[in-house]
């Protein structure tokens, strides 16, 4: 999701969408990682900025334990409208683009401000199409700066999620793109694979974002689905292809369009793994989108603390949050499937000075309710919460409030 970039339509349709337990290391293979713990830093992965050295030790392949997942990466924060920042124009580039939608180039305060504050985990979409060449070979210096950022991370001690982001929009459900779609995944993700092979298991890879199909939205068809799928499968397979570490590393899954409901409908199947017990599936929530993410919209009230009927959607209340959590939990979790709301939020109108109240209540609710069902929340922020430049709390309430429910 990017709020100043990306069209808007994209995320309606996905809008009706000390680790505790210290022995058993949810995602094995801490390897020269380190443990992420909050005092000193880790052995960086691979040996520094730019991911160089010494390779950690292999993964094992035991399988993934939900809880485990949970409890050592709940809750997490997006980097967003950074790494993945689109400039439609000047492609390829040759130096980085992260400051176009108005972020500061990233440095380690940031990072060390999320931990901090209590987030165990950060996700950094990425973008990689504006800085390959004709023949979508990764520009050598994107994939150090990407590698360079991603160690200021797991110095600090997060565990981090990579992805291919919107990417200009290129990943279309559509039968007619899917062969070019799935050429082009593979391309990436080997690369992308071999560049981070050494890293250990707290570097997770996620193959796409939100893919479904521009200007439709709701349920996928019976051809669409289908081909989303596709671009998950081809997604694991190029990356186990890559062998070393990521053989077995812990890979993110998504549903159509990051919707709950398609999760249940479209994705219930994973894709075929060569190991067992190593996939992991990502949703997004932004309901009731007039009130979370439509700034112009006047609904700025929400959830049965509200007053004003006229400023409170009729659907997507605590009731319904929590039923949508039980469905990821019963389709995926008591199945041994760990899941990661990889995106939601709720973000003040200017319009509506009252709305803090309603937005900080939204988020405790889904924070809490996502949690007590088992899913990894993770907040988008594009810089509201922290000042990406020195790292200091911009919204300690909003801060407070969500890593307090992630419990």
């Amino acid at each position: 999701m990017e709020f100043s970039a990306k069209a808007m339509s994209s995320k309606i349709g996905a809008a009706r969408l000390s680790l505790a337990l210290a022995g058993a290391l949810l995602l094995a293979g801490c390897g020269g990682g380190g443990s992420g713990g909050s005092t000193g830093a880790p052995s960086g992965p691979g040996g520094g900025a730019g991911g160089t050295g010494t390779p950690d030790t292999p993964a094992g392949a035991t399988p993934l334990s939900a809880a485990a997942v949970l409890t050592a990466m709940s809750p997490g924060i997006n980097l967003g409208n950074t790494l993945e920042a689109v400039n439609g124009t000047g492609q390829p580039f040759t130096t980085s683009q992260e400051t176009y939608w108005g972020n500061p180039v990233v440095n380690q305060a940031i990072f060390d401000a999320y931990k901090a504050a209590g987030f165990k985990s950060v996700r950094i979409p990425v973008s990689w199409t504006e800085y390959a060449d004709a023949n979508g070979n990764i520009a050598p210096f994107w994939m150090t700066r990407v590698k360079q950022v991603v160690d200021m991370a797991r110095k600090s001690g997060l565990y981090v999620i990579i992805n291919i982001h919107w990417d200009g929009g290129w990943i279309q459900a559509k039968p007619s793109a899917q062969d070019a779609v799935n050429a082009k995944l593979t391309n990436f993700w080997t690369q992308i694979g071999t560049a981070f092979n050494s890293y250990d298991d707290h570097v997770l890879f996620a193959g796409t974002n939100e893919i479904g199909v521009d200007g439709e939205y709701g349920p996928p068809t019976a051809t669409e689905c289908p081909v989303q799928n596709s671009y998950n499968q081809t997604f694991v397979n190029a990356v186990r292809a890559t062998g070393g570490n990521n053989a077995t590393r812990p890979l993110v899954v998504q549903a159509y369009e990051t919707n709950i409901d398609s999760s249940v409908s479209c994705n219930a199947t994973l894709p075929t793994d060569k190991v067992a017990g190593r996939l992991i599936m990502e949703v997004h929530y932004y309901d009731p989108y007039d009130f979370t993410i439509n700034g112009s919209s006047k609904i700025w009230q929400w959830g049965s603390i509200a007053t004003d009927p006229a400023a409170t959607e009729t659907w997507a209340n605590e009731a319904y949050t929590d039923g949508q959590f039980q469905k990821m939990k019963t389709t995926f979790i008591d199945k041994g499937v760990p899941v990661i709301m990889g995106e939601y939020g709720a973000y003040n109108k200017p319009a509506y000075p009252g709305m803090d109240k309603y937005r900080i209540y939204w988020i405790k609710y889904v924070t809490h309710s996502a949690y007590a069902h088992g899913v990894v929340p993770m907040y988008w922020d594009t810089g509201d919460f922290f000042n990406r430049t020195t790292g200091a709390q911009q919204d300690s309430n909003g801060i407070t409030t969500l890593t307090d429910a992630a419990k």
